[in-house]
């Protein structure tokens, strides 16, 4: 599957390092590169790309307002030497953060990720499940999901157009589905990372609903979504 990419990186020993990593994995395609936000910024209107190398730290116009200024729909890759902005990062669908100097090793587990969460895009676009509810089998699209609430007994899912009960357990949600489509991230609540719009201390917020996060699943639940954590 080839991968479109651009480099935006205002550090000269930086770019060489990334541009020459780029091109020992034959299947990333390198458009351009822009040592300057706002050069990227008028390339990406013009253009599309499916991965971006982003510096964060680029004099007047950062990476941040790069990703804050354009409606970006590539996969996003942070390199910098600075890790206090994942949070941030992650609020703007930022796939990975490189912290430099890193190792071509750490490179490619990166841009592995990027892959796979396009195929698990794919994936939850195109999978179904089957929700028993009263007496029946309802068929749900997995991007359909917002996420799963636990009532006593029963569970309530939340999707787009509608809630529905089911008897279903959180165990068996999780057996059917992989933790980067849907997560467990309390005793009561499942979610489905695609459709989290934002995460600030220990909640998650999905439309208008704050989800809590507990100690006991958030390790699990931060590196379903790539952040390892931060």
């Amino acid at each position: 599957m080839p991968i479109s990419c651009i480099i935006v990186e205002d550090e000269p020993l930086a770019l060489e390092r990334i541009t020459s990593y780029v091109k020992k994995l034959p299947f990333l395609n390198l458009l351009s590169s822009f040592d300057n936000g706002i050069d990227a910024l008028v390339f990406l209107k013009a253009n599309k790309v499916d991965l971006i190398f982003l510096d964060i730290n680029m004099g007047e116009f950062s990476g941040l307002q790069l990703l804050e200024a354009a409606n970006i729909s590539a996969d996003i890759i942070i390199t910098t030497a600075y890790g206090e902005h994942a949070i941030k990062g992650f609020e703007l669908n930022v796939t990975d953060y490189l912290l430099k100097p890193f190792t071509f090793e750490r490179f490619v587990k990166a841009v592995e990720r990027v892959k796979v969460q396009s195929l698990g895009n794919m994936e939850s676009d195109h999978r179904i499940i089957f929700i028993k509810t009263e007496y029946r089998l309802e068929k749900y699209r997995l991007s359909e999901i917002l996420y799963i609430e636990g009532m006593r007994d029963y569970r309530k899912v939340h999707t787009v157009n509608k809630k529905v009960m089911t008897l279903q357990t959180f165990s068996d949600f999780e057996a059917e589905i992989p933790a980067s489509l849907l997560c467990r991230v309390h005793k009561s609540f499942m979610v489905a990372p695609a459709q989290i719009d934002s995460i600030e201390k220990d909640r998650i917020k999905i439309g208008d609903v704050l989800i809590p996060i507990s100690e006991t699943y958030r390790k699990k639940f931060f590196e379903a979504i790539n952040l390892q954590g931060k």
